[in-house]
């Protein structure tokens, strides 16, 4: 079985969770979406809102695994100078405030492998990156960059999904640290939600091979939604609905409306607010 990393903020967030008997709130949003002044200012809001922890999409040309939402998400922010060295001044900037709430930064492997890989990792974990999904690696691959971040003190988590069978979970589950992220629908993100009952089949089947939390995302859109997932793993994961109310408070030229940040913090409280209350149901 994998172990978490007993020194890491991520498994010190699940095991309060834990403590509290309750799921946590994963957010998930572009980093510089729509415009590098405006994203920190949601993402330093986040944790009062109540996200547990923080994903921060790294922005990428080609988002191949991402519904439109995201991929709309990921050029908005590149059009506004988005950038790894940006992503990573973003983390470090919310860490002056910060200490505690865990961010995993997820995307794609090209921009790390141009940035350079040894010195993406001292920057990350020097900036305060806990975790990286990076959806385009497969286990195979893990001498490339899954084993290099364990050694630098970074969570490398895995993806599941429902075409992962039995045979090929050990192998996924290997080197998978922090948590496993089951991606509850086979397809691009934002485009339709899972069964209740498929997602809770699932969540036990992956707790049958590891110990690690399971946080369960892709089509998760509603408080309800929310309150579901929490209900039967670790944590849920939302980010193509908070990236849709990002699009819906812009003006015609792509600029943030005055109300972006507490409409988007709103939904946050409200997701939040639906996945504590299912803490009695776990």
């Amino acid at each position: 079985m994998s172990e978490a990393n007993s020194a890491g903020r991520i498994a010190r967030r699940f095991a309060a969770l834990k403590g509290e008997g309750r799921a946590g709130l994963v957010t998930f949003l572009t980093a510089g979406d729509p415009d590098p002044e405006t994203s920190l200012a949601v993402v330093k809001g986040l944790p009062a809102a109540g996200a547990d922890l923080i994903e921060l999409g790294m922005p990428f040309t080609d988002p191949m695994a991402d519904g439109p939402a995201i991929q709309a998400s990921s050029l908005r922010a590149l059009k506004a100078g988005g950038r790894m060295t940006r992503t990573l001044d973003m983390v470090r900037a919310f860490r002056e405030g910060d200490k505690a709430t865990p961010i995993v930064l997820m995307g794609y492997y090209n921009p790390i492998y141009r940035y350079g890989n040894e010195r993406f990792l001292a920057d990350a974990k020097a900036a305060g990156v806990d975790g990286l999904i990076v959806v385009d690696l497969p286990p195979e691959e893990d001498d490339e960059l899954c084993l290099p971040a364990k050694a630098a003190g970074i969570d490398f988590i895995r993806l599941a999904t429902p075409t992962t069978d039995d045979r090929r979970l050990p192998a996924v589950l290997r080197n998978t640290a922090g948590f496993v992220y089951y991606v509850a629908i086979a397809g691009i993100t934002g485009t339709r939600s899972a069964a209740d009952a498929d997602v809770t089949k699932a969540v036990t089947r992956l707790k049958r091979h590891t110990a690690l939390p399971v946080a369960v995302g892709f089509g998760i859109r509603k408080p309800a939604q929310a309150a579901a997932v929490a209900a039967v793993a670790d944590a849920a994961v939302v980010g193509s609905a908070l990236v849709d109310r990002i699009a819906g408070n812009l003006d015609a030229a792509g600029r943030a409306k005055a109300g972006l940040k507490d409409d988007l913090l709103g939904l946050v409280a409200e997701l939040a607010a639906a996945v504590k209350s299912a803490r009695n149901k776990r």
